[in-house]
């Protein structure tokens, strides 16, 4: 299977299903067997992932992707041990991390939903201009594409995490602030911007925010 198959949604099921690491192999740039260059199309699927990955707080390392001919098993071999030893210094998911299994699960899953509009931002405005690792590397690691990952998706998945808590409970600022690591100033930020579209209200009296259309308890 070529490369460019790997959906950035099959990484996060990985590590939504438990995987401690995703490894990713495919042809040598320039020897594409599809003539699609679908490898340049993994490479950039990986730098989006590792992005979301440091965003809900897992490691990046636990992701990786080799080139490696088909003629290269002792290569495939070295990689992969290489891998190995790289998890098992990093840990169990989540837990290497010191994230809690349930805000893991949660953190994964707001990502996984937001993967449809991620494809859509990274055809229209992430796109590399030439085909080459060098250059996937340096717009990945530019000001500019950090600008717009924070922008265009950091903040979408801010939000979708905030609401599939408040689907659960009314939450207060600070307790949102607790389990997603967000600023005062960043959940207020998101609430405002949701409250705009009617997404949530916030209860005074109580202190909390709650979806819109659900009504806050009095044991919330």
């Amino acid at each position: 299977m070529c490369t460019g198959r790997v959906d950035l949604a099959f990484v996060l099921h990985a590590f939504a299903r438990g995987a401690d690491g995703v490894f990713i192999g495919g042809c040598w740039p320039g020897e594409c067997h599809y003539v699609t260059e679908g490898n340049y199309d993994a490479l950039g699927n990986v730098y989006l992932a590792r992005k979301l990955m440091a965003h809900v707080g897992l490691c990046p390392d636990r992701l990786r992707i080799e080139w490696v001919a088909a003629s290269e098993g002792s290569r495939f071999a070295e990689v992969m041990n290489d891998f190995v030893k790289q998890l098992k210094a990093l840990g169990p998911l989540g837990r290497g991390e010191g994230l809690d299994e349930g805000v893991l699960e949660g953190r994964l899953e707001a990502a996984r939903k937001l993967v449809p509009y991620i494809k859509l931002v990274e055809r229209e405005r992430l796109r590399v201009p030439a085909k080459s690792e060098t250059a996937y590397h340096e717009f990945y690691a530019s000001d500019e594409a950090n600008r717009l990952f924070d922008e265009l998706i950091a903040d979408k998945l801010a939000t979708s995490q905030i609401l599939d808590l408040l689907k659960v409970r009314p939450l207060s600022t600070a307790e949102i602030c607790a389990s997603l690591g967000l600023s005062a100033s960043e959940v207020s930020r998101h609430m405002n911007a949701s409250s705009r579209q009617g997404w949530v209200r916030y209860d005074v009296d109580r202190s909390r925010y709650a979806l819109a259309h659900v009504g806050i308890g009095r044991n919330g």
